[in-house]
């Protein structure tokens, strides 16, 4: 069997080989796109319900569009079909035929061309907005708080398992109000939502930021969002809220009646994260023995091994495992107790470190003798024989140590990685050796950015939100500047 690459080796190969050793998503049949196995949609699951349950605390309520966008629709927002032109999957014809020369095969059948070209969505802002013209008279009508669990399709040439595939899962809130002010509120109380699932739940520090001209959604006035640095010192955008002003409205002319009965265009946000944030959960904790999960995302929090030579040894184990199991659970902690008998428990014990599981514990007879049990942290790997009595509390308080210190850890790492500089020579020569995020001025131009990333593939990731105002000079131009920006190579 090859040796598994480490991290400092090939840090790309080891993130998609530990992709499949975890079980988490394999390559489909189709160019391009992704199955998502069992634990790696557990994961995915265990996000869903945090975030949906953060969605609705804030007012919104689920719902589904369709998957197909006519052209016309499509290209009615002009700056947002231009945005996702080139990611775009069309369907022109809706039916197939027997081959008249190989009757094994199935050919497009010409005579069932769509009358108009159907997109299918890469993001759905222009069939929600196209329903919501119908919905919307009066402010009486307002706000409309929208959020729905969908896929979509960007045709991309290029893929990564969950950073960078042409389908992927995701959800995309859209809300209609009826005051510039109240929009540009809730487009920030969404990037509120994400950065607190990130470091809560992930345990992964973000910096929250307005994204520069060029990043910006295609169609967006403002675009909010939350950038972590994976252990490559990489940027990942984790999360987007955008205010989208009146610019879908009057595409769409959606218009409301206000309190004097005077029509108005209604004001927009969308915002969304996506499967993307299992690449990043991943990059983010692993280590060269397989995944490190955070206890509150972990599909199983606690592996119970049992350690035996005889079927009167199991039997006597499996009873104390199984009443430490059932006492865990009263604690909402999720658990297996794995006696299969067809694996060792060192195949076991590689296993369950592979998969992430934050505790591990051993039970053999002679720990039972002395009413102890092993248990061992995937965090820090540490290892201690604790009492039997009472174990379940020990468990239950390693759950809150293992969170805190995995985003602690990460929170040290990006910091130490962030760097004042004020050249351009001083930040190609430090970007070429030691990556990470670079806090410099700009001069607030796509000239400068494109410049930037033409000569050293960086780019300007957001213009943090705490950003103190900083007299200073962009530099590559020299232009007055007043606020650092950080830029960083990405994903």
């Amino acid at each position: 069997m090859a040796k598994n690459v480490t991290r400092e080796e090939d840090y790309s190969k080891w993130y998609n080989d530990l992709v499949f050793r975890a079980g988490l998503a394999e390559n489909s049949a189709v160019r391009g796109c992704m199955v998502i196995k069992p634990y790696g949609y557990a994961i995915w699951e265990k996000m869903q319900a945090q975030l949906d349950k953060r969605f609705k605390e804030t007012g919104h309520q689920n719902a589904y569009f369709p998957l197909f966008v006519p052209k016309s629709m499509f290209e009615a927002e002009e700056k947002n079909a231009e945005g996702f032109a080139k990611e775009c999957a069309v369907v022109t014809h809706y039916r197939l035929k027997t081959d008249p020369n190989d009757k094994t095969k199935l050919i497009v059948d010409p005579e069932a061309k769509l009358e108009e070209e159907l997109i299918v969505r890469p993001t759905s802002e222009a069939i929600i907005w196209s329903t919501y013209k119908g919905w919307i008279q009066s402010y009486r009508d307002l706000p409309i708080l929208i959020n729905q669990w969908a896929n979509v399709v960007r045709w991309e040439m290029r893929t990564r398992l969950f950073l960078r595939t042409s389908e992927f899962l995701w959800q995309e809130g859209h809300t209609a109000h009826a005051t510039k002010a109240e929009a540009i509120v809730e487009a920030e109380k969404m990037l509120d939502v994400y950065s607190e699932f990130a470091e809560e739940f992930m345990a992964m520090p973000v910096i929250r930021g307005k994204k520069g001209e060029s990043e910006r959604f295609a169609g967006a006035e403002e675009t909010y969002c939350i950038e972590a640095m994976m252990q490559d010192g990489r940027a990942l955008q984790a999360g987007t809220s955008h205010f989208l002003g009146q610019n879908f409205a009057k595409a769409f002319d959606v218009k409301f009646a206000d309190k004097e009965g005077k029509l108005e265009h209604v004001w927009a946000t969308s915002w969304g994260v996506s499967t993307r944030l299992m690449g990043a959960l991943v990059m983010t904790h692993s280590d060269d023995e397989g995944l490190v999960l955070p206890p509150k995302l972990a599909p199983i929090q606690v592996a119970i091994i049992p350690i035996y030579k005889s079927p009167e040894e199991l039997t006597l184990v499996s009873e104390a495992a199984l009443e430490l199991t059932s006492k865990l659970k009263e604690l909402g902690i999720s658990v297996k107790y794995d006696d299969d008998d067809n694996r060792r428990p060192g195949w076991k014990f590689a296993e369950y470190e592979t998969k992430g599981v934050p505790v591990r514990v051993a039970i053999g007879p002679r720990d039972l003798a002395e009413g102890k049990v092993e248990l061992v942290r995937r965090d820090t790997k540490e290892k201690s024989i604790v009492d039997l009595a009472g174990v379940e509390h020990t468990i239950a308080q390693l759950m809150e140590d293992i969170q805190n210190n995995l985003f602690e850890r990460a929170l040290k790492f990006k910091n130490d990685r962030i760097q004042k500089v004020d050249t351009y020579t001083e930040f190609k020569e430090k970007l070429e050796k030691e990556g990470g995020f670079y806090l410099v001025h700009w001069d607030g131009t796509i000239e400068t950015e494109a410049l930037i990333k033409a000569e050293t593939q960086a780019t300007i990731r957001c213009i943090p939100l705490d950003s103190p105002e900083e007299d200073g000079v962009c530099m590559v131009t020299g232009k007055p500047s007043k606020f650092r920006v950080v830029l960083a190579k990405a994903y």
